[in-house]
């Protein structure tokens, strides 16, 4: 059942059983509660599997400690190479002699409040201290050494692109060829030497790549040069080096079933203080001396510089705490499937989001910078650490999303910009596909859709009937779907709404996405007949596609749902955003979406997934899209009971009912007021992992570590303590009683709501600013039951 607000904030000041503090500034989350969220680990790794994250700005490691040597991957933010396939930046092992990680007292640590890593151990009389960090602001990794007992260091930087590799089979789903490579697809080897004492690693691209063959295939090659080409002499890499450190020759080895060749450097003499430095650079140069002037700019760096660095990072850490946090049950720090394990794991992964906070590209919802070898997620992927499914430069929508939603209410509005940013830079390819293939105009995103703004070349298809319209995907799963796009225009949207965040720089990419529904519908209209419009003016949304699962769709109720709410976003913007001649263009297009499609289950209303529909191809439940992520239907609103029995009695709704991976059900059950359900799918998703970091959720539908089941956890929890209406903010909406939770979590309009619960009463409550008390309704509702 849903519930009712108990009362509005204004007749919860009578109740006796409410104190409400009298503080008007919002607190800082309590140190202690975040440090119980810290990770520690009192034995060494196994293997990579067994990794810890660490990261910052644009930079990703897994770090662990295997057989008395620290190791760890580099990721970074945009490092593609000719097929689209997102490589690693490498590894780094460090050897210490005497080895001080062989004693009995190891402890390896993830501090979320500083963001980086701590290693101790302690044999005999030596103890050592590793410090692992990197720098928000720069693209520079810090290991720090600290050891009683003089010690020297060997630092190996291994790579396994020493020589080109033949892709084969699987494999390809690294890469944009994915199940239907072109002839031999190769990895081209990178570039490694050691420059006096320093190891200097780059990859740069090649002339020809994925961008060309796509260009090609689509048709497009006379408009090759309008198009954004973002893999064009790219060239991603950086140096290692050490204080006192001087090179030490090569090795090789074997890590896993990926052979490796280590190029190594050496500590000159014993010392107690060992300092490593790793910069790197990313970006399109029109030359390798010009990339390596640019990093070169990060070498020279003073041990008063980096305790600079350092600060700066700490206060950046500590404003991104203080801006949100969701901490239950502080007392009983249970091990799993409990709430207090749920909200560290929000923290965590949360966290990992953060690592990717300024990258030149979204986080990849298929292992973000953190994946690891493949064999260690299934036993018959032989393949190298540069591996993960679904490619590298492909990003898809309909996963992307999960990512980027819960940074709205946490505050995390600086790290949306990424995502806000891919999409404007390929605007113009999406629309002049749109220009070139139907003649009018308008964005057309599709699904599967390439850093530089086209269909991936594999989805798109090689073989495709002779006549086949080349604007459309010939792919079961992914034609008609143009809606997803619409998610991203939302948020934009969103984040005005919610931080004042000026869009008008997004406003051209928004308005092209509505238009293309608008032109491309009628355009198809057109070909069927003289008629554009219905007999109630309404646009014909055929063929659609609801979600990849009800396929050639009449009148889909996500893209209904997706169309008015974007439209009356647009037009609620604030008055300096829209002429008046725009405003009367996207109210007479609001008048033209048809109405959400509803039918009769069991003698009860409920919502359709279409009109009609041809067949049904995926597992996703579109017909609840407009209760998430477009608030149609939901607590506080018109015909909540309309989404409350497609809940309950649609047939395939309950089918798909799951909390792996991207599934949204805990999402649409907290929406729905449904406490029970929503605290059980959401205690499920936010589980320990299986593996040792509790984060590293996956694969699921996609790729370990799978970042949108991550998302989708995180827009759970949020839902269950927090909704929003207008200016209506719902407190505690699917919340049960006997979790005791201190949250903070922002609203629109520039509104931070802090709340504690404590035993079922509320005894904190700070909004700010103050004078959006008075747009606040409690629901408190009933104990979750043995679900705790």
């Amino acid at each position: 059942m849903f519930y009712q607000p108990l009362k509005t904030l204004r007749s919860l000041l009578i109740l006796p059983f409410l104190f409400l503090t009298s503080v008007t500034d919002a607190q800082s989350p309590p140190e202690v509660a975040l440090n119980n969220y810290n990770i520690n680990w009192y034995s060494q790794s196994i293997n990579a599997a067994s990794s810890m994250p660490c990261g910052g700005g644009d930079i990703g490691l897994n770090v662990w400690v295997e057989n008395g040597d620290l190791l760890f991957y580099i990721a970074q933010s945009g490092t593609f190479d000719e097929n689209n396939a997102l490589l690693k930046l490498g590894r780094v092992r460090v050897h210490l002699t005497p080895n001080p990680l062989i004693g009995g007292n190891f402890r390896q640590q993830l501090r979320i409040v500083d963001g980086s890593i701590y290693i101790t151990d302690k044999h005999a009389q030596q103890l050592v201290t590793i410090h692992v960090w990197v720098e928000v602001f720069r693209p520079v990794i810090h290991v720090e050494i600290d050891s009683r007992q003089k010690i020297k260091a060997i630092a190996s930087y291994e790579s396994w692109r020493t020589k080109d590799h033949i892709v084969r089979g699987k494999e390809n789903n690294e890469n944009s060829y994915k199940f239907a490579p072109q002839g031999i697809t190769k990895v081209f080897k990178d570039h490694i030497n050691f420059e006096e004492d320093k190891v200097i690693f780059y990859h740069r691209n090649r002339d020809t790549t994925i961008f060309d063959v796509t260009v090609k295939q689509q048709k497009l090659e006379s408009e090759k040069d309008r198009l954004f080409n973002p893999l064009k002499q790219l060239t991603f890499g950086g140096f290692m080096e050490g204080v006192g450190f001087e090179a030490y020759g090569m090795d090789s080895g074997k890590y896993l079933e990926t052979p490796f060749v280590g190029f190594r450097l050496k500590s000159k003499h014993y010392s107690g203080h060992i300092r490593l430095l790793i910069g790197l650079n990313v970006g399109n140069y029109s030359d390798v001396a010009s990339w390596h002037q640019k990093l070169m700019g990060l070498k020279s760096q003073s041990p008063a510089d980096s305790k600079v660095a350092w600060q700066k990072n700490q206060a950046w850490w500590k404003s991104f705490w203080n801006r949100s946090f969701i901490i239950i049950d502080p007392q009983k720090r249970q091990v799993n499937d409990t709430p207090w394990t749920a909200a560290r794991n929000y923290q965590l992964f949360r966290y990992m989001l953060a690592c990717n906070a300024y990258g030149s590209y979204p986080t990849k919802f298929n292992g973000g910078l953190f994946t690891f070898d493949p064999v260690l997620i299934d036993s018959s992927f032989h393949f190298t650490p540069d591996f993960r499914n679904w490619g590298g430069g492909t990003f898809t929508q309909q996963n992307q999303r999960l990512v980027y939603y819960p940074m709205l209410k946490s505050g995390d509005y600086d790290m949306m910009e990424t995502a806000f940013q891919f999409y404007r830079r390929v605007l113009p390819a999406a629309t002049l596909r749109t220009k070139v293939y139907w003649h009018h105009d308008g964005a057309s995103f599709t699904e599967q859709l390439e850093n530089f703004g086209l269909p991936n070349a594999s989805e798109y298809g090689w073989k495709r009937p002779k006549d086949y319209d080349p604007g459309m995907q010939y792919n079961a799963w992914l034609e008609y779907e143009w809606d997803t796009v619409l998610e991203f225009c939302d948020m934009m949207l969103q984040s005005q709404f919610y931080n004042g965040t000026d869009i008008s720089g997004y406003l051209p990419f928004i308005k092209s996405c509505l238009t293309f529904f608008d032109e491309h519908y009628r355009y198809l209209a057109r070909k069927r007949g003289v008629k554009v419009l219905d007999s109630k003016g309404h646009l014909i949304l055929f063929p659609g596609s609801a979600a990849e699962t009800y396929k050639m769709a009449y009148n889909p109720s996500s893209t209904i749902a997706a169309l008015q709410t974007v439209l009356t976003h647009l037009l609620a913007l604030p008055a300096n955003y829209l002429t008046s001649a725009d405003k009367e263009k996207w109210e007479a297009m609001y008048k033209t979406i048809p109405p959400i499609p509803l039918h009769i289950i069991h003698g009860d209303t409920a919502i359709a997934p279409a009109e009609v529909w041809e067949r049904i191809n995926n597992v996703e439940t579109p017909q609840l899209y407009p209760v998430f992520p477009w608030g149609i239907y939901g607590l506080d609103k018109p015909n909540l009971q309309y989404a409350l029995n497609t809940w309950d009695l649609d047939s395939a709704a309950i089918k798909n009912r799951s909390y792996v991976g991207w599934k949204q059900d805990n999402i649409f059950a907290a929406r729905l007021g449904l406490t029970d359900q929503a605290a059980h799918l959401t205690l499920q998703k936010l589980s320990n992992s299986p593996r040792r970091f509790p984060a590293f959720w996956g694969p699921g539908f996609d790729w370990t570590p799978d970042h949108n089941w991550g998302g989708s956890a995180m827009i759970g929890l949020q839902e269950m303590l927090l909704q929003t209406n207008g200016k209506k903010i719902l407190l505690f909406p699917a919340w049960p009683l006997n979790w005791d939770v201190h949250f903070k979590l922002h609203a629109p309009y520039q509104t931070t709501v802090e709340a504690t619960l404590e035993n079922g009463k509320i005894t904190q409550l700070i909004v700010t600013p103050e004078s959006r008390k008075k747009d606040i309704d409690i629901y408190l509702t009933h104990e979750a039951g043995t679900l705790q």
